[in-house]
């Protein structure tokens, strides 16, 4: 009997949305499958106290060993992906089919004289033509009758249609016209089978034809002005395309197609594929693997098809395999597709329509198993254990790195140099850690130089911390100090604080990590040097080839590709990779979007953009006497003089010049920022860590 806290997933790991969920149990066997609205709250159920349980689910819950989840877009989908997989595992603990009922299906009649719609359930007969299954009866019967105003087959019992046709008068949908009345020989028994065999066509997905046509005949009763016919056939157009909207999980034109989606980052993917037949979902299944080469999304869709049908022939490779992205070239792809087959293989990305709806589904799925396995690998405790002593004992250290710091430098073409530091303590990332740093020692682009200063910055004000355990009082230097190291410090207590939150830089790492090879890391091993400290480890990772640095060492450190060490160090660099570059992006767009109106006292936005609504330009602004900028709502004599003084002292942005025909562009009113200077859109400010 097992524990079922020895497999409950965390709360965080669990997706609050629709989903199919299944229990295994040590031998892997489906024992049981629910589906449910949100599956966060209902899988919750299940590792309560097992005392609150009911007896069959607490036998349940300890004969499983596992428990697994498949994300849908609606409880629709979870209903009948649950069906599929009770009718494909039976397992064990599913109590519906205990009283040998099952789910519903929509069924027509075609072996008798006058078919019949009707709902069925039990084993199928020979010579009913099958739709479904359902998930409830009722929704079999709202679909019908939104289909009985196109198609008015018949729906009534033997014994009606029998009483009907002795009295010569037709049951109350014959009035309405929702039934054709073959009892009373409205219709031929042949024109009744042709409305039926047109019913089937539609519920087997063939519903472009019928739409087309009704669309057409409307056009045509109103172009010869008969209204009433044309909005009964608008109804019928509207009754067919609602009947369309309640299969939710059902494809056109009975659908044979795998899909597959993938989820990726730097490290890793995650492979999705839901297998289509006859038009719904019938299997799932998806992998994680790590990307050890540089490699496209065409690429990663390659290597699954060729994982997939690698052992397969025939009709076990689909007419249409639908994919995010294409391979490059395509051709040879869709040949070996072919030759595995027999046929044609069609090969391509859904645009519109289901195909693409349920595409949306199966990428759902394939993020949140990518989600997924990486919250199990960065929250589990031995996990993060192992890859910290794996780290230590790759570079040599005294004990495992409790607190790793790593830094990376961004920048464009040498504008806007920018660093971040973000912080990981015992495998984990403390966003509150995170810093960020504008290189201003020197112009340019020089990564060692970059690095050298920050090191030396960050460990400054450290040491700084560390000798007066007092608190940086911020005078607005971007650095956040008032002078250098020992200058405007103030009394403090300790390492906190008076909220209790640690200093800005009161604790040092065991470990610096630093985005690059040998250069850099001799750049941050001096800037330590120069400090005195000797206490703090040193290494660089390189991304071309992953391989570990150390300061003073001519071969790299190289771990191996399953190392959760390596995986680990490749995490924290490529979150300073991210945080560096989202604030490069930033500080470039607030650049693009200065102007001298910016350095005027008291003027905000609402101002300025009044200024630039009445003049039309900067240029125009430049050019304005004081008495005109006072005529502009809000802007008083002294806040006018004051803007001209500050446009007077700005150098005017160099005019844009048209590269075809060497003239001079004007500015043209609209196209300027809050600023006055054209805009420029950059990526928004993360707003998180500080700005040092």
């Amino acid at each position: 009997m097992a524990d079922p806290s020895s497999y409950r997933p965390k709360p965080g790991q669990i997706p609050d949305s629709p989903g199919v969920y299944r229990f295994r149990d040590e031998h892997r066997r489906v024992i049981y499958v629910g589906k449910a609205k949100s599956l966060r709250q209902r899988l919750a159920n299940y590792f309560q106290d097992l005392a609150n349980l009911h007896p069959r689910t607490r036998t349940m819950v300890t004969t499983a060993a596992s428990v697994e989840w498949t994300v849908v877009s609606t409880e629709v989908e979870a209903l009948q992906l649950e069906y599929s997989w009770i009718k494909e595992y039976d397992p064990r603990f599913n109590v519906k089919y205990r009283d040998d009922k099952s789910y519903p299906y929509l069924a027509v009649t075609m072996n008798e004289e006058f078919p019949r719609v009707q709902v069925m359930r039990g084993q199928k007969r020979k010579g009913v033509r099958y739709f479904g299954p359902y998930g409830h009866a009722w929704a079999i019967r709202d679909t019908v009758d939104l289909l009985l105003r196109v198609f008015p087959v018949r729906t009534c019992s033997a014994g009606v249609f029998k009483n009907a046709t002795r009295t010569g008068r037709p049951c109350l949908l014959g009035y309405i016209g929702k039934c054709s009345a073959p009892c009373v020989e409205r219709v031929t028994p042949e024109e009744h089978r042709e409305l039926a065999e047109e019913f089937c066509d539609f519920m087997a997905g063939r519903t472009g034809t019928y739409i087309r046509r009704l669309e057409k005949q409307m056009t045509e009763a109103a172009e010869e002005m008969e209204y009433e016919r044309a909005a009964r056939l608008r109804d019928d157009i509207e009754a067919l395309k609602k009947a369309m909207e309640k299969n939710a999980v059902v494809l056109a034109d009975a659908t044979d197609a795998d899909l597959i989606a993938v989820a990726e980052d730097e490290l890793e993917a995650a492979v999705q594929i839901f297998h289509v037949r006859g038009g719904r979902v019938r299997g799932q299944r998806g992998w994680v693997t790590d990307k050890v080469e540089e490699i496209t999304t065409g690429a990663l869709v390659e290597h699954a098809l060729q994982q997939l049908y690698g052992e397969e022939k025939g009709d076990s490779v689909p007419k249409e395999v639908l994919v995010p992205a294409l391979p490059d070239p395509v051709e040879p792809v869709q040949e070996w597709l072919a030759d595995r087959r027999g046929s044609g293989v069609s090969l391509r990305i859904p645009q519109r329509g289901d195909k693409k709806a349920l595409m949306e589904t199966v990428e759902r799925n394939a993020q949140q198993a990518l989600v997924l396995h990486k919250t199990k690998r960065a929250s589990d405790l031995t996990t993060r254990s192992r890859a910290l002593e794996e780290i230590a004992e790759a570079l040599d250290l005294d004990s495992a790195p409790l607190r790793i710091e790593c830094y990376d430098i961004s920048h464009l073409q040498g504008d806007d140099v920018v660093a971040s530091m973000v912080v990981f303590e015992d495998g984990l990332q403390r966003k509150s850690e995170y810093r960020r740093f504008q290189i201003k020692g020197f112009e340019g682009q020089d990564d060692v130089r970059s690095m050298h200063e920050v090191i030396n910055r960050r460990f400054r004000r450290y040491l700084a911390e560390k000798e007066k355990t007092g608190e940086w009082v911020d005078d607005g230097h971007e650095d956040g100090l008032a002078g250098e190291a020992g200058e405007g410090l103030t009394n403090g207590n300790g390492l906190k604080n008076e909220d209790g939150r640690p200093k800005k830089f009161a604790y040092p790492p065991q470990l610096v990590v630093v985005d690059g090879g040998q250069p850099q890391v001799a750049a941050a091993k001096k800037a330590l040097d120069e400090l005195g400290i000797d206490d703090v480890a040193v290494c660089g990772l390189a991304k071309r080839l992953e391989e570990v640095w150390l300061p003073d060492e001519d071969d790299p450190v190289v771990l191996p590709r399953t190392s959760e060490g390596l995986y680990l160090l490749q995490r924290v660099r490529d979150e300073a990779h991210r945080f560096a570059i989202t604030y490069q992006r930033t500080k470039r767009a607030k650049r693009f979007r200065a102007s001298p109106l910016d350095d005027v006292p008291g003027l905000g936005d609402a101002r300025k953009q009044a200024l630039l609504k009445h003049f039309g330009s900067l240029k125009k602004l430049r050019s304005a006497t004081i008495d005109q900028i006072c005529e502009v709502p809000g802007i008083g004599r002294k806040t006018a003089e004051t803007i001209a003084v500050a446009l007077a002292q700005a150098a005017p942005a160099a005019p844009a010049v048209n590269t075809a025909t060497g003239e001079i562009m004007e500015e043209e009113p609209g196209t300027m920022g809050s600023g006055g200077e054209p805009v420029t859109t950059g990526a928004p400010d993360e707003r998180r860590g500080q700005e040092t």
